[in-house]
Formats: C-alpha cells, sequence, structure tokens
C-alpha cells in the first residue's frame, strides 16, 4: 500500500509516526520482528535510504532494536512503549487545541463537542447544549 504524504511535514517523520501509531494501536506488539527496510520501502513507496533512517531514528528513540543478523523488531522496554503512547497522545492534543484555538473555539467549547462527538459515537442522543 503506496503511502500518501502530507507537503508540510518530512516523509521519513511520517513514516515514524506510521510505525509509532501501529505499535500503539497494538497491530505491532513488543518484541515483533518489522519488515526489511527494502520490504517496507516498497510497500510505502519510499526510497530505501528514507526508510533506513526511519528505522535508525526509531532506534535512537528507543522505540525499535536492530539485532544484527536477524532484522529490526519493536523494542521489548514496556515503559519506553507506555512513554511512546503518552508522547503521541500529547502530540494529537496538541495539534487539535491549537487548531481549535485558531478557529476561535475556546476550551469549554472543546471540551463540550468533545463530548457531544462522543456520544453520537457511542449512540447517546441525550446531549443537550
Amino acid at each position: 500500500m503506496v503511502m500518501d504524504f502530507k507537503p508540510d511535514k518530512p516523509i521519513y517523520q511520517q513514516l515514524i509516526d506510521k510505525v509509532s501509531s501501529e505499535i500503539i494501536r497494538g497491530e505491532r506488539n513488543a518484541g515483533d520482528k518489522l519488515p526489511s527496510v527494502r520490504e517496507l520501502a516498497v510497500e510505502t513507496g519510499v526510497n530505501a535510504n528514507t526508510m533506513q533512517r526511519v528505522y535508525r531514528e526509531m532506534e535512537q528513540q528507543g522505540i525499535v532494536e536492530t539485532k544484527r543478523g536477524q532484522g529490526t523488531f519493536v523494542t521489548e522496554n514496556l515503559e519506553r512503549l507506555q512513554e511512546l503512547r503518552t508522547e503521541m497522545k500529547q502530540l494529537y492534543i496538541e495539534a487539535f487545541v491549537q487548531d481549535m484555538s485558531e478557529l476561535g473555539f475556546t476550551l469549554d467549547e472543546m471540551v463540550d463537542g468533545l463530548v457531544h462527538y462522543q456520544g453520537e459515537r457511542e449512540g447517546k442522543n441525550d446531549y443537550t447544549e
């Protein structure tokens, strides 16, 4: 599946975010072997050098570990994976709040909107403004 990349963020960072999201969602678990650099490069439609940078950056961040002759694996450090989850949550919250603030919404309006949205997702129609 070739990815569609956004022009406002480096491709390698978007790929780090993609793999990190897969880990957070449980699609890739602690200790799981990741596809080879070449396999993932073909799958995502990027140059193998870009994919190598992704793995290198993720290793520096402690998200993956490379085992010589065996490949690259999701870290088995569960504390680091929990930190990753918290970091990603914070990034998304910051982006949401910044975007909504730029549109002129107050924090109370954001919270009310989230409560309303979640109620609709759960099938509750008893929300009143």
